[in-house]
């Protein structure tokens, strides 16, 4: 099954994000292009990896916020301040809820997590 190996890249991203972003004030954030630079690739990947699961993956997991994440996805293509608040809020909030309900998900069903 594809939505097993796509999970594992959305958490692994997901986990760069957080990686990339903990402890770091949004003034230091936008300051640093580098960070940026690396929390957007991987902010796009765990998005395009979201956005990519099948249809019936994603009716599997109501609550993560696919419009949200649908938007964040085409503002992180974008220049400007409304590309840096989505790569913040996503940084901040869209990411950690994801990785929470990711969590869950992979509790209550465990067949969409399986390989093989």
């Amino acid at each position: 099954m594809i939505t097993a190996p796509m999970l594992d890249l959305i958490q692994r991203a997901g986990e760069g994000v957080l990686t990339l972003t903990e402890d770091v004030s949004e003034a230091d954030f936008l300051r640093s292009r580098l960070t940026r630079n690396e929390t957007r690739r991987q902010m796009a990947l765990l998005a395009d990896s979201l956005l990519g699961l099948p249809e019936a993956a994603r009716a599997c997991m109501p609550e993560i916020d696919w419009a949200i994440w649908h938007t964040t996805r085409v503002e992180l293509d974008r220049i400007g301040p409304t590309h840096d608040e989505a790569l913040w809020f996503g940084a901040r909030s869209l990411v950690p809820a994801t990785l929470s309900w990711l969590r869950v998900y992979r509790q209550e069903r465990p067949e969409l997590f399986r390989w093989g």
